[in-house]
């Protein structure tokens, strides 16, 4: 009974790890159309700046799926590291007024979405690693 049900939290939380990419793919999406938009100067340095720091996101994504169990959290840390520096840039963008507020909150719903996966991997793999 207790394998069986280590089996199935392990399952759960591989879907949570997949459950990630469509969110994030929408959301990478949703900040390309913004940086296209950006002031010229702006769109070419933290415009830049963002999109590295996306697509880093992705790829440790990707890495995560891909990798042993016992090297996760140093992916999820990364990915935590580089949804924080998103979340400064696009503060940096709206008290700049290089974004309006409405397009602020949804990319700060969508990054918070993506945190609150992380955040359960983080959880998961924290306890279960120690053991």
């Amino acid at each position: 009974m207790n394998k069986k049900y280590e089996i199935e939290k392990q399952e759960n939380h591989k879907n949570k790890k997949l459950e990630i990419i469509p969110k994030l793919e929408k959301y990478i999406q949703y900040m390309l159309e913004i940086i296209l938009k950006l002031p010229r100067t702006e769109k070419f340095s933290i415009g830049t700046e963002y999109k590295t720091s996306m697509y880093k996101t992705l790829k440790y994504v990707m890495y995560l799926n891909k990798i042993e169990e016992n090297k996760c959290m140093i992916y999820i840390n990364m990915l935590d590291a580089e949804i924080n520096t998103q979340r400064i840039y696009l503060r940096i963008m709206y008290k700049n007024r290089w974004i309006d507020e409405k397009k602020f909150n949804v990319a700060m719903e969508q990054i918070y979405e993506i945190g609150k996966i992380i955040g359960g991997l983080i959880k998961y793999y924290g306890k279960n690693l120690k053991k």
